[in-house]
């Protein structure tokens, strides 16, 4: 189950053209607006942008009550930049909140409008499943040639101490930039830039209890689509708290930190014989290896699970009177814990069973990657349970609502791990599944009207990780919502407008390996007329791929999250006297990671098409971006083919 330790920094900041060593600026004071500013109408080093940060400030302090200080100055250039003036500071619950939001919009002859309403809660949802939350508001009249800026402080949970980031480059071209740490003097501290530094820009300096660095003409971040997680990619600087920082030696840092974790499991988990009185009453003598390991799992994945809970406030915590759990036996008799007490409950479970188990501390990959070299505790920021089951590796999460037996979300799919024991542990990494593992099936049972509509019944299966990520991002969602994320679903797969209703009640509660989404499905306008003939396209499903690898050029990496199937089976019962007059030639495009096959078939007035796209990639070089989207092309030409029908005595609506 993944725990979060490391912070988000929150969105970009920027301010004025002062050339003064950086300083605090605190209540309603402003840095001073100069006439080349207002009168800024394009930048050399950014043609065509529709905005400009002129400057960013963050003076971070991570002492006992830490804060971070950010300021933002933005140039609105054309009528899109004037979207900036919509604003949105996201921070996580439970590691700060935002205080002291002041902003203001200076137009271009000068004039000031301050900010003056309030600035709203919402929960932002990004690519990959991540969410977190944002203060969210509006400046006043923002017009293209104004000057908007806003600063504000996120006050740090107090004694919470945690890695943090500089985020030099942002989605817009940052002229200027000034970043502070005051590091917390209780543990050392490391710092680095993985990708190195902008142009120009000299490498971090402490002076006078402080870490800083100044940055300018900083690239715009370029965002594509299927790339790995953002921040990975940027100009960043990390910082690495750690009480081990004296070891130098990559190695030697990890068998001390595998000892400590190792320690803490063993502590936790040494319970032997209540967890063997407890497999008693899970498993009988004659189960087989696997039903007792499956059996084990199911249990402990009904223990009620704390850290899935919404956050209670103090009073409310108190009221409830919940023991500390302290061992696995506490938490067997108390029914609850959070998730890696949960992860910890089963290991101890499988290993009274007589299994041979171990913790394995995970990076998940959602919003960085694990380097060992970096020496960060906080990376490993997650664990899994790795069990030896008839001779193989099994690793299991069930402290991951949802997570059938042997499936892993897909951050902690092909990850590097510690596989923990008595002498430091050793790396490991985790499997990813097959693409068969993971598919969308559409079967849809349709009839073609006179007047070149389909009508009919469809059910989608999501399976593997299709289905565990819809059962993770809906769990809080009343039925309402989940029947319009269903329906929203299908109409993204269809290419044109259609009338969808969903007719089942989906299982969004278990863990079972699929889910299963029945609908009624109109598609008016689906034949379309040609002369005498009508065209009936062959990719009743394939929105989503019509506009995948459009760009001739590619930057950053191509990252599929997982290794995909998408199955469709489409029968389209055609009026009476029509007649199949051609077929498209079956496509049948095998280049081993990537399948895509297209066939479709005359049986006896009923029109049969199956298509198949498999992708069995998951980090592909830029280098090879060319055959990647070859391929898609060949996947968007067989999806617009066409059939060819001959009506009968009606003729298909132009």
């Amino acid at each position: 189950m993944n725990f979060r330790r490391v912070f988000l920094m929150a969105v970009v900041l920027m301010a004025g053209a002062a050339a003064q060593r950086t300083t605090l600026v605190s209540g309603d004071d402003w840095l001073p607006i100069s006439p080349e500013e207002l009168k800024m109408t394009s930048v050399p080093e950014a043609p065509g942008a529709p905005a400009v940060y002129l400057y960013r400030q963050v003076d971070r302090d991570d002492s006992r009550n830490g804060h971070e200080y950010n300021y933002v100055r933005i140039k609105i250039l054309t009528e899109e930049g004037r979207k900036y003036g919509d604003v949105e500071i996201p921070f996580f619950k439970g590691e700060g909140n935002i205080s002291g939001i002041k902003a203001r919009t200076i137009r271009p002859d000068g004039s000031i409008a301050h900010f003056e309403g309030k600035a709203f809660d919402k929960t932002i949802v990004k690519a990959k499943g991540l969410k977190y939350q944002a203060k969210t508001f509006t400046l006043p009249d923002v017009q293209v040639g104004s000057v908007i800026e806003y600063h504000y402080m996120m006050d740090l949970e107090e004694n919470w101490v945690f890695n943090s980031h500089w985020i030099l480059s942002e989605e817009l071209f940052t002229k200027r930039a000034k970043f502070t740490l005051k590091p917390n003097t209780e543990f050392g501290l490391r710092w680095s830039w993985p990708i190195g530094l902008p142009p120009g820009t000299k490498a971090p300096e402490k002076e006078g209890g402080l870490i800083r660095l100044e940055t300018q003409n900083v690239p715009a971040f370029q965002v594509e689509d299927y790339m790995p997680p953002e921040n990975e990619l940027k100009y960043r600087v990390d910082f690495v708290y750690s009480d081990n920082n004296d070891e130098q030696d990559t190695v030697k840092f990890w068998k001390k930190e595998g000892k400590r974790y190792n320690d803490r499991v063993e502590a936790f988990t040494g319970r032997r014989k209540a967890m063997e009185q407890a497999v008693a009453g899970i498993v009988v003598p004659n189960d087989t290896p696997d039903a007792k390991l499956q059996k084990i799992y199911d249990r402990v994945q009904k223990v009620r699970n704390t850290s899935w809970e919404v956050s209670k406030t103090e009073q409310e915590a108190k009221r409830e009177k919940q023991k500390d759990v302290n061992n696995v036996e506490d938490l067997w008799k108390q029914g609850y814990g959070d998730s890696r007490q949960v992860n910890w409950l089963f290991l101890a479970l499988a290993r009274a069973a007589g299994f041979e188990a171990y913790s394995v501390y995970i990076s998940s990959r959602n919003e960085y990657f694990f380097k060992p070299q970096v020496m960060s505790v906080s990376q490993l920021n997650g664990d899994v349970v790795l069990v030896k089951l008839n001779g193989k590796d099994v690793y299991c999460d069930p402290a991951m609502k949802f997570a059938p037996f042997g499936l892993l979300p897909w951050p902690e799919t092909g990850v590097q791990g510690l596989k923990l024991d008595k002498d430091g542990g050793s790396w490991v990494t985790t499997t990813l599944p097959q693409s068969s593992v993971s598919q969308i099936q559409r079967k849809a049972d349709m009839k073609l009207t006179e007047t070149g509509s389909l009508e009919g019944k469809v059910s989608v299966t999501f399976s593997g990780l299709e289905a565990l990520q819809r059962r993770i991002e809906q769990r809080n969602e009343d039925d309402a919502n989940r029947k319009k994320f269903l329906e929203d679903q299908l109409r993204e797969y269809i290419p044109v407008g259609i009338d969808v209703e969903l007719t089942n009640k989906p299982d969004w509660g278990s863990s079972a390996p699929t889910l299963v989404a029945e609908y009624d499905l109109k598609v008016q306008g689906w034949a379309s007329g040609a002369g005498k003939r009508a065209l009936v396209p062959m990719g009743l499903f394939s929105a989503t791929e019509k506009h995948v690898f459009e760009h001739a050029n590619r930057v950053h990496p191509i990252y599929f999250e997982y290794p995909f199937e998408k199955i469709d089976e489409v029968a389209i019962d055609l009026p009476l006297a029509w007649k199949v007059s051609s077929l498209p030639a079956p496509q049948n495009q095998d280049a081993k990671a990537v399948l895509y096959l297209m066939k479709a078939e005359d049986d006896k007035g009923t029109l049969h098409v199956t298509r198949r796209l498999r992708v069995d990639l998951v980090m592909v070089d830029p280098k090879s971006y060319p055959v990647l989207r070859s391929f898609f092309q060949v996947v968007r030409s067989g999806d617009d083919q066409q059939v060819v029908l001959q009506p009968g005595t009606a003729a298909v609506s132009n």
